[in-house]
């Protein structure tokens, strides 16, 4: 298990605490879609019930809490990957498919939003939407005279006081990593800032903004490209030594996050004198991945 899997499981058993339904995150904002989110969320709820039961957290009458999965997407393309478990398995004989394991997660992709749907919501994850989805200081400022309004009232102030470090320090330093922004005192400040800077910011955004699409798509290529390459060659292993050592190779590949290393696996496959040979190596080679 890598260290971050299992960081995720001890925040997720503390964040458990006496409710009977828990909301599960990823560990961070997907700004890149992942085919394979579904299998990655099943493993953290598999995580996340196996603590409660090492910890005898269950309660009475001993039966494991209800589990939300939510992927919270910001990334510039739609989100393409399947969000059920099933959708990734492959179709086996009819009478089984009862037997599948089944993963369903709630996706909520930002950029799915019309800006005028979000603009006629009063609340603040709305806002944040249009903030993440804004292609330009011009929307940035217009949302930012909202949130003044909004959040005026002294009631407000330690909700706008944590809003400004992320406009700050989460999103503005991210568009535009170049720029030595000010400290911030309160959301009209950052507005007349935006204003007073619109034509010095406007080319570098638009830079940044074209930068980061090509990251984008270069990282979902990359995915693409792993899964094909998986794919292509669990059909080689198949061939060769059959439907049971595929099955049982198909947990380390999905270890491997190289493309040259799928490549040089497909040569090797053939140079192994048999399925034990072949699993071994393939293992090892998948310990080797996670090392580096």
């Amino acid at each position: 298990m890598t260290g971050c899997a299992t960081a995720q499981r001890r925040d997720l058993a503390s964040a458990l605490g006496a409710g009977l339904a828990v909301r599960l995150h990823p560990a961070e904002f997907q700004s890149g879609v992942h085919r394979f989110m579904a299998m990655r969320l099943f493993t953290y709820i598999d995580l996340l019930y196996q603590d409660l039961i090492r910890s005898r957290q269950l309660g009475r009458p001993r039966r494991l809490p209800s589990v939300l999965p939510i992927v919270l997407y910001n990334g510039r393309r739609r989100w393409t990957a399947p969000t059920d478990l099933e959708a990734l398995i492959e179709p086996g004989p009819a009478g089984l498919a009862a037997y599948r394991p089944q993963t369903r997660y709630l996706l909520i992709d930002e950029g799915a939003y019309a800006d005028a749907e979000l603009a006629s919501m009063r609340n603040l994850v709305a806002a944040l939407f249009r903030l993440e989805n804004s292609r330009g200081p011009e929307a940035v400022r217009e949302v930012l005279a909202a949130l003044a309004d909004w959040l005026a009232a002294p009631e407000q102030e330690e909700l706008r006081h944590s809003f400004l470090i992320w406009l700050r320090e989460g999103f503005l330093k991210a568009r535009l990593p170049s720029v030595a922004f000010p400290e911030l005192n309160n959301l009209e400040e950052a507005r007349i800032m935006l204003t007073e800077r619109v034509v010095d910011w406007t080319q570098q955004w638009k830079q940044e903004g074209r930068q980061e699409g090509r990251q984008e798509g270069r990282q979902e290529g990359r995915q693409e490209g792993l899964y094909s390459e998986r794919r292509l060659l669990l059909r080689q292993i198949r061939r060769r030594f059959g439907e049971t050592v595929a099955a049982q190779s198909a947990p380390a590949l999905e270890r491997i996050e190289q493309l040259t290393v799928f490549e040089d696996l497909g040569e090797e496959l053939f140079d192994c004198a048999d399925e034990t040979a072949w699993l071994a190596r393939l293992r090892s080679v998948a310990d080797e991945e996670e090392r580096h």
